[in-house]
C-alpha cells in the first residue's frame, strides 16, 4: 500500500479519541477526506500557518462538516498524528508477517517504511511538529513503535533467530536507525533503492544481534 491509505472504516479507530466516530459510510469518507487534506495542509504549511478553512477547501467539504468530526485545529492535528502512525503500522505489517525470520522481518519493515515515506513525505514534518504542538502524541508515536519492534525482537530471540538479551535498548536503536534512514532515503533524496538500503541494515543487524 505504498501510495494507499488505511480503509475508511478504520479511520475513527486509528485517529483516536480526538476524532468523533462517523455513523455512516458517507461520514467515514468525509472524515477520511478531512484527514487527507489536513495531512497536505500541515505538511506544506506547518501547524501554525494551516487553517481549518483551508483544510476544508482541500477536502471539498463544508466548514460545518469539519466540526461534525473534530472540535478544533488542535484536535484534527492530534487525530492525524495517531492516524499516520497507524498507517505506517498497517503498511509495513504484511511484509513483516511474511518474513522468514527476525532479521528478515526488520529488513522487510524498513524497506516498506522507506517506500511509505516516499509517498507520504509530509509525515516527517507532522511528527516533528507534534513534539511542540502535542508532546503526548509525539511521545506515544515513538513509544508504541519501539514497543512493537521490541516485541518482534524478543519473539525472534525466543525462536532462536536472534541472540539472547535483546530488549528495549535494541528496539529503540533499530527504530532510531529506521527514522533517519527514512529521512535520508525517503524525504531528502531517492538515490538508493529501498531494498538495497534494507539489505545493508539487515547485514548490520545480522552481525550485531543475529545468532
Amino acid at each position: 500500500m505504498a501510495g494507499g491509505r488505511v480503509p475508511a472504516a478504520t479511520v475513527a479507530i486509528d485517529a483516536g479519541s480526538e476524532a468523533k466516530a462517523p455513523r455512516t459510510e458517507r461520514g467515514r469518507r468525509t472524515q477520511q477526506a478531512i484527514l487527507d487534506a489536513a495531512a497536505k495542509e500541515f505538511g506544506e504549511r506547518g501547524f501554525h500557518e494551516a487553517s481549518i478553512s483551508d483544510i476544508t477547501r482541500r477536502a471539498g467539504v463544508a466548514l460545518g462538516s469539519f466540526y461534525t468530526y473534530f472540535d478544533s485545529k488542535d484536535a484534527v492535528f492530534r487525530a492525524l498524528v495517531r492516524h499516520m502512525s497507524g498507517q505506517v503500522r498497517d503498511h509495513v505489517a504484511p511484509a513483516i508477517r511474511a518474513a522468514g525470520d527476525g532479521i528478515a522481518a526488520e529488513r522487510a519493515g524498513l524497506e516498506q517504511f522507506i517506500g511509505f515515506v516516499r509517498a507520504h513525505k509530509e509525515i516527517y514534518r507532522i511528527i516533528d511538529e507534534a513534539e511542540f504542538v502535542d508532546p503526548d502524541s509525539f511521545r506515544a508515536h515513538y513509544a508504541t513503535t519501539a514497543g512493537r519492534i521490541r516485541q518482534r525482537l524478543e519473539a525472534a530471540a525466543a525462536r532462536g533467530d536472534l541472540r539472547d538479551g535483546v530488549g528495549e535498548v535494541h528496539a529503540w536503536a533499530v527504530m532510531g536507525m529506521n527514522v533517519f534512514l527514512g529521512l535520508r532515503y525517503g524525504v531528502w533524496d531517492e538515490d538508493a533503492a529501498p531494498g538495497d538500503v534494507a539489505d545493508t541494515v539487515a547485514e548490520l543487524l545480522r552481525r550485531g544481534i543475529g545468532r
